[in-house]
């Protein structure tokens, strides 16, 4: 598909039925997801730090965008990319990240309201952020889906009300799907769906059923670094295996590359 029929795909994904959205980390995983047959893609900031060798949050723009081009060559699906506080405090930097993976291949992208210094950001200046990331997105050829994050629920504030209102406010300010990671209840999901006008993405914790969370209202369901995690522990067990046991026995066939990467 081209970018517009991608762009396309992705936008009509929010107005059919409730949908996961899983996050591969590198090209290898992306082509494995759209064989086994995932109708869209989102990077995972944490996942791919991780092939980088570092923590969350120590990629830089740069190394993102090229992140983006990658993912988005190695399959037909559409990809958004998380673009955690957008590299920057201002809403020209917000405005900018998007406009720099849209270039690279993007079709979605979320920018969170979280100071990577260690707060959540003004509400007022929250808002700015996300005016300005959307009137870029409006500005493409191509629909551009902005994705909207409230960081309160994994950032010490659990404040379901703060974070409606904060969601609100990005929905009055043009964001196309709402996002507050760290929702753990059906409770809490509904409250939010009810309120809400736009599209709500729930980040998938392992406590609920993707038949819960979409009951509970929710359109899309994304799993953050968790696919990563589950690689990254299995390898790490063998490989304790292996050096305190010289135990190989874990070892099996690989998995089938070549009718995924067909």
């Amino acid at each position: 598909m081209n970018r517009h029929e991608k762009a396309q795909a992705f936008e009509a994904l929010h107005e059919g039925e409730p949908f996961v959205i899983p996050n591969p980390w590198d090209a290898g995983s992306a082509r494995a997801l759209a064989a086994l047959g995932f109708e869209a893609l989102a990077s995972t900031s944490s996942g791919f730090a991780f092939t980088l060798g570092r923590l969350d949050g120590q990629a830089t723009l740069e190394e993102v965008v090229a992140h983006t081009a990658e993912l988005d060559h190695a399959t037909d699906l559409p990809v958004s990319i998380d673009l955690e506080n957008g590299y920057g405090d201002s809403p020209e930097s917000a405005a900018n990240a998007v406009a720099r993976v849209a270039e690279a291949g993007a079709v979605g992208g979320s920018i969170e309201d979280y100071d990577p210094s260690g707060r959540l950001y003004e509400r007022s200046h929250a808002v700015e952020r996300v005016a300005a990331a959307v009137e870029v997105a409006r500005a493409l050829d191509f629909p551009f889906t902005l994705t909207a994050r409230a960081e309160n629920h994994i950032r010490g504030n659990p404040d379901l009300s703060d974070t409606i209102e904060r969601l609100l406010a990005y929905e009055a300010a043009g964001a196309d799907v709402l996002y507050a990671p760290g929702l753990t209840t059906t409770e809490e999901i509904r409250e939010l769906c009810a309120a809400a006008s736009r599209p709500v993405n729930v980040l998938a914790l392992g406590g609920l059923s993707f038949a819960e969370i979409a009951g509970a209202g929710a359109q899309r369901v994304s799993v953050g670094g968790a696919l990563a995690w589950v690689a990254v522990n299995a390898f790490a067990e063998v490989a304790l295996a292996i050096r305190d046991d010289g135990d190989f026995s874990s070892f099996g066939s690989g998995p089938p590359l070549r009718e995924w990467f067909a």
